[in-house]
């Protein structure tokens, strides 16, 4: 049997015509839950972060402060937390740092916060454009207060 090549350098089979094997099942895909109708539990990774089935961790970090806030937009849209207000634009999220008078703060945490979610710059700062985003499991025994902090277990 000779092998002859097309114009673009391709062998050529001449013979019969190949079928592909059918395969038994295709895989299931199940549909993706959001994170607020099925969190994480106790243990667990989850697109980055870790969950202790009370709050869910994750940092992210992108090339500006604004790609970094957008990402955290699309992950919380996704996982079911659109309706839960948010600053509008990583300029807006920058008045939520610190303020340098203590005295007028309501949390001691650094950044956006809003049931049941909290959006903080980290402290110390470990990469440029970072943000933490923790988001706390309101379905759990005592959420008010674990997210306030008053509660630790």
């Amino acid at each position: 049997m000779s092998v002859g090549y097309d114009e673009f350098g391709f062998e050529e089979h001449w013979g019969e015509p190949f079928e592909a094997p059918v395969p038994d099942e295709a895989p299931s895909v199940e549909p993706h839950t959001p994170m607020r109708f099925h969190f994480p539990a106790a243990g667990s990774s989850y697109m980055g972060g870790v969950s202790d089935g009370n709050m869910y961790q994750s940092t992210f970090a992108g090339s500006s402060l604004a790609h970094t806030y957008s990402m955290i937009r699309e992950f919380l849209k996704e996982e079911g937390y659109s309706d839960i207000p948010l600053p509008e634009t990583a300029e807006e999220l920058r008045l939520f740092k610190k303020s340098r008078y203590p005295q007028l703060q309501l949390f001691d945490e650094r950044g956006y916060i809003h049931n049941p979610i909290k959006i903080l710059f980290p402290q110390p700062v470990k990469q440029r454009f970072s943000l933490l985003l923790v988001i706390f499991n309101e379905q759990a025994e005592k959420h008010l207060l674990r997210f306030h902090g008053l509660l630790t277990s």
